[in-house]
């Protein structure tokens, strides 16, 4: 299992379940009104923001009314809270590398739950910079692998102008950060909506997690996911699969 900003919990418990769903939901809402506020308003086809915002959240089956509140939100319809993008960075167990984005409404609060999940798992928060260049800003689509075989999933990205395609359980889909409205448009054309469109980091190498230390950061990338303020987390981890199915019974 390779870090990545999908972070996917092992254990499955239903409450944890339903908890994680009630987050996706209000992550996906607050960057909806942070894309009408800063990405040029609250019609999608003149803000392009706005757009990957709204069929991300339609791709995690958000409900309707949702998107519209926080559209209306975004707009200034409904309160006047005023969200700013931060994000952190630093070494979680392991040694392996984080970055987290996160949208708040207080900058010192987020600051301080997320060292304290830092300082807590043994890690240690860095300065701005300091692990980002371990990673990639890419522009990422991801399709279920029945929505079409590895062939026809590769013709599509490259006539959309993706730069790469992994198929496997499902087929990944990259392309650079300014051009990501511009091929998921033309991938939703040719293969339907994705399960997910969004701007994440790539780790350029991946650092080898050991059953001793594999645990202890998948809590701790569990509990950054759990802050409120937390929109995403990667990390450069990379865990062999059985001792993630030892974990998991």
């Amino acid at each position: 299992m390779a870090g990545h900003s999908k972070f996917k919990n092992i254990m499955h418990r239903k409450g944890a379940q339903d908890k994680k769903r009630a987050n996706v939901f209000a992550r996906l809402g607050r960057e909806i009104t942070i894309a009408v506020r800063m990405g040029g308003g609250a019609d999608p086809s003149m803000n392009p923001r706005l757009r990957l915002a709204i069929a991300n959240a339609k791709s995690n089956s958000m409900p309707k009314d949702n998107i519209e509140r926080a559209v209306r939100k975004g707009a200034g319809e409904t309160d006047t809270d005023t969200y700013e993008e931060v994000r952190y960075e630093g070494y979680g167990p392991g040694g392996v590398a984080v970055i987290v984005d996160a949208l708040t409404d207080n900058r010192n609060r987020t600051a301080a739950e997320v060292r304290a999940a830092f300082n807590k798992a043994g890690g240690s928060m860095g300065e701005s910079g300091s692990v980002a260049f371990m990673f990639e800003r890419m522009g990422e689509i991801r399709y279920p692998a029945e929505a079409a075989t590895p062939d026809r999933a590769f013709e599509a990205a490259l006539e959309a102008g993706a730069a790469e395609v992994q198929s496997d359980e499902e087929h990944e889909i990259l392309c650079q950060p300014e051009d990501l409205h511009a091929v998921s448009a033309a991938l939703i054309e040719s293969l339907g909506d994705p399960s997910s469109c969004a701007l994440v980091w790539k780790p350029r190498n991946l650092t080898p997690v050991g059953e001793d230390q594999a645990e202890s950061l998948l809590k701790f990338m569990d509990a950054l996911d759990d802050l409120d303020d937390v929109q995403n987390v990667t990390a450069n981890y990379d865990i062999p699969d059985d001792v993630l199915e030892r974990l998991a019974q």
